[in-house]
């Protein structure tokens, strides 16, 4: 359940980084609400995530999802840059992921 829980706080995490840039600074009521409702939960599920995952493995996941999801939203939603070079580090922060799943004991 702790990798569910894991994922589930990756995907919020990438929600949230969004309506934080839709808030314009926190000046958007319904933006800025979302932003805290699910930090909130984000935090709470990684929280979940840490009773049984390493420290490391949990918080590495867990940023790492937020930030390619991130880099993927602003790419497809806010028409951000995608050049070889913004790709290619987001391929190896995968990359990173995909080797401290494989190396986590839980």
């Amino acid at each position: 359940m702790a990798w569910v829980y894991l994922i589930i706080a990756g995907v919020l995490e990438i929600i949230w980084a969004f309506a934080m840039k839709m808030s314009d600074g926190f000046s958007k009521p319904i933006p800025s609400v979302v932003t805290i409702v699910t930090m909130i939960a984000s935090f709470t599920l990684l929280s979940l995530s840490m009773k049984s995952l390493p420290l490391g493995t949990a918080y590495t996941i867990w940023t790492g999802i937020g930030a390619v999801g991130a880099f993927l939203v602003g790419i497809m939603v806010l028409g951000e840059q995608a050049n070889a070079m913004r790709i290619a580090a987001a391929v190896l922060i995968v990359g990173g992921l995909v080797m401290m799943k494989l190396s986590s004991p839980a």
